[in-house]
């Protein structure tokens, strides 16, 4: 079934140039970065082992994608690679000295050699299983290191010098001391030529080192790897399922990757249809990873977002699933773009979100009422905010979709939310010690420009910075890290210098440090003190002094939280007020009721469906109506401060608590129907629900029996069979 052949690094690259060696359309995309890259040339410089090449060898015209290499068109037979990708590639880019081209553009892999690294290895390989983004663009390591000086324990210079090879950077090109790789492996490169800068004559004693280095590098080309190469007998199906159960092994590819060579292998020709629409999303603004397209293909066809069912799904399922795929993934792109003001999926914690609002969209035939307009978008925001996706990705998508399914909407979307994250509102202590790094700081961005921050030098409204095919919300520290480990007293943590409250949104900043009470100074007199409130950045300039910076954290984390809660629970989607006075005033009507608390009632002796939702499906089988919670029969006020204490989770918590209640004796549509709000009055706090006339009966559930309540004056009654007969025929005759 399989042979063994030994094959040389400079034959491999050959081969790829030939076009004698393709990939076949299962393969995913070259994704290596600049350090992958670097960490490989450094291994087989040093002889270590680099793992083995499996492809497969066949007669049969067989759908083939492009390598992110150039290749010549070859008459001959091809062989296909199945295992090895990256490397091959990378190898072919860094030997050749050419670009790798990712999505249509071009990214050189430009790595530097240290003619003078010591002898021993230096640690810097990367482990990042789940970093794929494309291509080796930002892997500066100069620039880093330039970034992070300020708390590195050994100077930059001697840190870099402990290394063979760098990704490339201009300072460092400019040092002889440093070559690159790609020229020692040119043909017209001689050995004097490289080290010309440095080397004047071999009789210099540095040079015999230099040579041995330099001859040592390009042995990399003879460095043989062992080729299993399949037999041409095997079927495509064969040969896929062979891929899969090769890259599962030590989880050498993700499992959409193994999905895709499972779906491409009995869906001819599929791959261009994904690669196609992915183009499309990105001509949108949305760089969707084609593993999230995948997985968007899976939940459409099977409801749930796992891919261990992947292979048994019919063809012609997958093909009409395609369809709706396409149409929500749309729907959903455009519902971030111009509902949510989200232009880039880089302001998402996880791509998983854009999957639920596309589901969303399709079980709502892609049309939305404003409440559920609003709903979607503050579910969105939360659920980005909170990290609903971060942990448990799949698990949690599923209860999601399962919801959806059941005709739940927004709200059951809410609150299966909330029981995972306890409460909505932001606090000052979920900013502390948060960095760019966590799902807040999108939220942030998002929240500082819908309330009119501004780019201090342009004054242009805050925008995502572009740097390459790369798309970040760019910021400075207000108070430098230089600053802070030099002057302050005591001295921040690490995590207190980057938290989010200590970051400034810029368009394109300039980073270095610099005098943080010079830059706010000049901000207030010249742009006034709405220019730094519109960041939530104190105008006391006290708070701009080192020795307060704990105390200008405070304030900004209390003026953030402040912000993200108005962004997300916004105007927008509050409730309007009611005239609370004129309702104690006139007392219960029939369509006023008045509850004392709504938690934890009991009512001695009597077996009977909730207080509160015997109102409710009162008010709803009659007129409608207002409950107002907090208030007692005789129209005084005691609140709901001691209920909302005794959930321990808040106003989120207790409205939680209420609509399961509800929920639960009177069901999911009914319930859904009623409006929830807090207001205040005087120095009390009180809870307004609203309930809507109904168009068909609310029946409430309570010990194995339906009930139907209706509003008679100011009681709540229920009625018997023969009463519950005709008041339905009466009042919904239809």
């Amino acid at each position: 079934m399989a042979s063994k052949v030994d094959i040389s690094i400079n034959d491999l690259v050959e081969m790829i140039r030939s076009g004698q060696l393709r990939l076949p359309e299962m393969q995913r995309r070259y994704v290596w970065r600049a350090t992958r890259v670097r960490d490989l040339i450094d291994s087989l410089y040093r002889g270590y082992p680099s793992g083995s090449i499996l492809v497969w060898e066949t007669d049969q015209a067989m759908p083939t994608v492009d390598m992110a290499v150039e290749q010549k068109v070859s008459p001959f037979a091809h062989k296909l690679l199945l295992d090895g990708q990256q490397r091959v590639t990378s190898l072919a880019a860094v030997l050749r000295g050419e670009p790798v081209t990712v999505r249509g553009v071009k990214r050189p892999i430009e790595l530097l050699f240290n003619l003078d690294h010591p002898d021993s290895i230096s640690p810097v390989t990367e482990v990042d299983e789940d970093d794929d983004r494309d291509g080796p663009e930002d892997d500066d390591e100069a620039s880093d290191a330039e970034r992070d000086e300020d708390t590195a324990v050994a100077p930059l210079q001697q840190r870099l010098r402990s290394r063979t090879f760098i990704v490339a950077s201009k300072s460092l090109a400019a040092d002889p001391r440093w070559i690159k790789v790609s020229d020692v492996f040119r043909s017209d490169a001689s050995d004097l030529k490289l080290l010309g800068g440095i080397i004047t004559n071999f009789a210099d004693p540095n040079a015999e080192k230099y040579l041995r280095r330099i001859q040592q590098l390009r042995k990399i080309r003879d460095y043989t790897y062992v080729m299993h190469v399949l037999d041409k007998s095997l079927s495509y199906e064969e040969v896929a399922e062979i891929f899969v159960r090769v890259n599962s092994l030590g989880a050498k590819l993700r499992s959409s990757d193994l999905a895709l060579a499972q779906l491409t292998s009995r869906w001819r020709d599929s791959l261009r249809l994904f690669e196609g629409f992915q183009k499309t999303c990105e001509e949108r603004g949305f760089d969707l990873d084609l593993g999230l397209i995948v997985r968007a293909l899976v939940v459409f066809a099977t409801h749930q977002s796992r891919f261990k069912t992947v292979s048994s799904i019919p063809v012609d399922r997958l093909k009409t699933a395609w369809e709706t795929t396409t149409r929500a993934i749309s729907w959903a792109t455009n519902f971030l773009r111009n509902n949510a003001d989200i232009e880039d999926e880089v302001l998402l914690s996880s791509p998983f979100l854009l999957l639920a609002i596309a589901y969303f969209g399709a079980s709502q035939d892609y049309k939305l009422q404003p409440a559920e307009e609003a709903g979607l978008r503050k579910w969105l925001y939360l659920a980005s905010a909170r990290g609903h996706y971060s942990g448990s990705s799949e698990t949690f998508l599923d209860a999601d979709i399962n919801a959806m399914r059941r005709g739940e909407g927004v709200e059951g979307l809410l609150t299966l939310l909330l029981r995972q994250v306890g409460r909505f509102e932001f606090t000052p202590a979920d900013l502390a010690g948060r960095g760019y790094r966590s799902p807040v700081y999108a939220i942030m961005f998002l929240a500082l420009r819908a309330r009119g921050a501004k780019d201090f030098a342009t004054l242009g409204k805050l925008a995502l910075t572009e740097r390459g095919t790369s798309v970040y919300a760019d910021a400075r520290l207000v108070f430098p890290r230089v600053v802070l480990q030099s002057q302050a007293n005591p001295r921040p943590r690490a995590a207190e210098i980057e938290e989010i409250a200590n970051l400034l949104l810029l368009n394109n900043s300039k980073r270095g440090t610099g005098d943080q009470a010079k830059l706010l100074r000049e901000v207030l007199e010249k742009q006034g003190p709405a220019a730094l409130a519109a960041h939530c950045i104190p105008i006391d300039p006290e708070l701009w002094k080192v020795e307060n910076y704990a105390k200008f954290l405070e304030h900004r984390r209390a003026a953030l939280a402040e912000a993200i809660n108005t962004f997300i629970h916004g105007p927008s989607n509050q409730a309007a007020a009611i005239d609370i006075p004129t309702l104690l005033a006139s007392g219960e009507t029939e369509t006023v009721e008045f509850k004392g608390k709504a938690l934890h009632v009991t009512e001695p002796g009597k077996s009977r469906p909730h207080t509160l939702v015997r109102e409710i499906a009162a008010f709803a089988n009659a007129k409608g109506g207002t409950v107002l919670i907090g208030v007692r029969d005789d129209g005084s006020i005691n609140g709901i401060k001691a209920e909302i204490e005794a959930t321990s989770k808040g106003h989120d918590g207790y409205q939680l608590s209420l609509y399961t209640r509800i929920k639960e004796d009177i069901g999911g549509a009914a319930a859904s129907a009623v409006q929830m709000h807090f207001q205040p009055h005087g120095d009390a706090e009180l809870c307004i629900i609203r309930v809507p006339s109904s168009s068909v009966p609310v029946y409430v559930k309570h010990d194995g029996q339906q009930f139907l309540f209706v509003r008679i004056g100011n009681q709540s009654i229920a009625l018997d069979a023969k009463q519950a007969h005709e008041y339905s025929v009466k009042r919904w005759p239809h």
